[in-house]
């Protein structure tokens, strides 16, 4: 009985034991791969994780000169100076309004995009087309400004003979504010639709092929088959990419709009990436704008983790 009473007592110290055995035994046999990824881990910790202590700045009246330690406290001085400002909310509504109308508008193309190339048969022909929808996502925002603003040109641009047919007054559309969220949009989807499409198009050869033959089968044709096997099979797949999607709506492709907008446009283009590096660089309010980015980020993680959650109520793939 005592012996019996000893080894139960004795058996939860042994399952420590038996998983710190396990887990020598796991590094002894694949200690290469583990030393393969500490070069990984360094950079990972130097240049994501080691700046995350500069957020401090935004606790305090930060200077130049005295550093982060030597600056005096300043409480939530610069997060009241932040809610105070209308300036702000005017930045912080452009964001959201800009990041909405990219995922509305623009993320349904390479999922449109990668359907159709799937659909192609002639492989050379498949191949090109992928090339050629591949080629704008290497080019800079310098380049695809220059392509846009030479186009778009009342003086120069393809529709300066839209306008005179029609009778119309030749418009500076990149610098016109009702236009200009739209630019943005169309920009970054011709810039990065085929190159998306790449994920797409790798979750739709992992679907089972016989599931298309059963349907062919039961004589159901493209659409239904599209409708009924392709996006339930990638479903997960277009979930996760919302889900990171939402998780950045309060960041947008800040070279992209440094290259497109003007002060003309600032009340309709200027989003907080814009607005930080205007106000923290010109006017050296390095506290002020780092409350903003503390702030940005509080919100993204709050609005990912909420995404999350309901993604796991409802069954679907989610982030942890």
């Amino acid at each position: 009985m005592a012996n019996a009473q000893q080894g139960t007592m004795t058996a939860p110290k042994a399952q420590p034991a038996a998983r710190r055995s396990a887990w020598r035994t796991i590094l002894r046999n694949d200690y290469d791969l583990y030393l393969l990824l500490v070069p990984g881990l360094i950079v990972l910790l130097m240049f994501r994780y080691a700046p995350m202590f500069g957020a401090i700045i935004a606790f305090k009246d930060y200077n130049l000169f005295d550093g982060i330690w030597g600056s005096p406290w300043a409480g939530l001085k610069h997060f009241r100076e932040l809610m105070d400002q209308p300036k702000f909310w005017e930045v912080l509504r452009n964001t959201l309004l800009i990041n909405f109308y990219k995922l509305v508008f623009q993320f349904p193309l390479p999922i449109m995009l990668a359907l159709m190339i799937n659909e192609v048969r002639n492989l050379a022909f498949k191949r090109i087309t992928q090339s050629i929808s591949y080629l704008p996502h290497f080019l800079s925002w310098v380049i695809i400004s220059a392509i846009f603003i030479n186009l778009l040109s009342p003086q120069t641009g393809v529709l300066k003979g839209l306008f005179s047919l029609f009778g119309m007054q030749d418009i500076m559309m990149i610098a016109d504010e009702r236009f200009f969220r739209g630019i943005l949009v169309l920009s970054t989807a011709w810039k990065e639709t085929g190159w998306s499409s790449i994920i797409y198009l790798s979750a739709i050869l992992g679907i089972d092929t016989g599931q298309y033959e059963a349907a062919r089968i039961d004589g159901a044709g493209k659409m239904r088959q599209i409708w009924h096997i392709t996006l339930p099979g990638i479903r997960g797949v277009i979930v996760f990419i919302v889900l990171l999607r939402i998780g950045s709506a309060l960041g947008n492709d800040l070279e992209q709009v440094l290259m497109f907008y003007s002060p003309f446009v600032y009340s309709v283009g200027d989003v907080i990436g814009t607005y930080v590096y205007r106000i923290g660089l010109t006017e050296m309010k390095y506290s002020f704008t780092t409350a903003i980015g503390l702030f940005q980020s509080v919100i993204g993680m709050t609005l990912i983790a909420t995404a999350n959650y309901f993604s796991k109520k409802f069954g679907e793939r989610s982030l942890w």
